[in-house]
């Protein structure tokens, strides 16, 4: 496996992300897709190491994807529920995450509603000085960088499935369609897709995609010219486009009136067969999930091989995490 190149210890953002980082994700994942794929899934490479799942907020495939990934790679795991856990007496998250450390943990997978959870548990890991690693599997509306990964592994994996890579997408025109403004996912995406030279077309109403979403997102900086393009009508953003990424609306973030109906939304955002006619001709789908049929995509079309890479990416999900916890996880065995 290569990790000549990584030095990261914890994996919290894809803000940081090198080129040389992103192509060595791609290219583990991609060795551990062809032992996913054999009839005997384990390898050694973590054997005797503790993963913790800490989910401070509910999921179901990130959750599902990384407690298999460790499993797949002989780590022992532990699974963490909030509403199961000392929380609900008064411990406070560093106490938790301090109980798991004793208990041996090697990797926490941090998964919380408030942005920057991860980072102050990796701060209090490097403070204590452990050799803890801290991945992010998703804090509120910051980030969810092992989702983006897996999106570009699985996007690069269908153009060159020997050798997925980042400079695939070099060119390439990438629709972001749905709820950005509270979508870690997205932002996430916005990050890899521009390492790659990929141009990014946002869109979305209004309400879910203010004008300064590039300066939320960049910062003082700003995204490389002629690469991310904001448009709130769909047409312009689907014209020519090869790949198509939809959003779930995030019902349970929003804390205003943001749509005035589900139906209206589908009727100018949803993706169907008519839509998609803008695309390129070989378009291929994509949803982080979970998915509202008829909302965001059609449910015929969710269910089409032909366009809907929307299964893959949960297949993909497991290699990719498998290369993450291998990565982060090596240099303690």
């Amino acid at each position: 496996m290569p990790t000549s190149t990584w030095n990261r210890h914890h994996v919290l953002s894809l803000a940081d992300f090198t080129a040389a980082e992103y192509d060595i994700v791609l290219k583990t994942a991609a060795s551990f897709q062809e032992v996913l794929s054999r009839r005997t899934k384990k390898v050694p490479a973590l054997q005797g190491q503790v993963v913790a799942n800490l989910f401070f907020e509910p999921s179901t495939r990130t959750r599902s994807s990384f407690e298999l990934a460790a499993k797949r790679l002989s780590a022992d795991t532990l699974n963490f529920a909030a509403s199961t856990s000392s929380m609900t007496k008064g411990e406070t998250i560093l106490d938790t995450a301090k109980t798991y450390l004793a208990m041996g943990t090697d990797i926490m997978v941090i998964r919380h509603k408030e942005a920057g959870v991860p980072n102050a548990i990796a701060q209090e890991m490097d403070r204590l000085g452990v050799r803890v690693s801290v991945l992010n599997a998703g804090d509120g509306q910051h980030e969810h960088p092992s989702q983006g990964l897996l999106d570009l592994f699985t996007i690069c994996s269908l153009i060159d499935p020997a050798n997925p890579r980042l400079e695939l997408l070099q060119g390439k025109k990438i629709a972001i369609v749905g709820d950005i403004l509270h979508s870690r996912v997205a932002r996430s995406n916005i990050w890899s897709l521009i390492a790659s030279g990929a141009q990014v077309h946002l869109a979305a109403p209004p309400t879910l995609l203010p004008k300064l979403f590039a300066e939320y997102i960049f910062g003082e900086e700003t995204a490389p010219p002629g690469q991310l393009f904001i448009h709130w009508q769909l047409e312009p953003a689907l014209q020519e486009a090869d790949f198509v990424m939809t959003l779930r609306l995030q019902k349970e973030r929003m804390t205003a009136h943001l749509l005035p109906s589900l139906r209206e939304y589908h009727q100018l955002f949803g993706i169907t067969r008519t839509k998609l006619q803008l695309c390129q001709p070989n378009v291929k789908v994509l949803h982080p999930g979970p998915v509202n049929r008829g909302v965001e995509i059609s449910s015929d079309l969710m269910d089409d091989p032909e366009f809907s890479l929307i299964q893959s990416q949960v297949t993909s999900g497991v290699a990719v995490r498998m290369a993450l916890l291998y990565l982060i996880g090596s240099g303690k065995t």
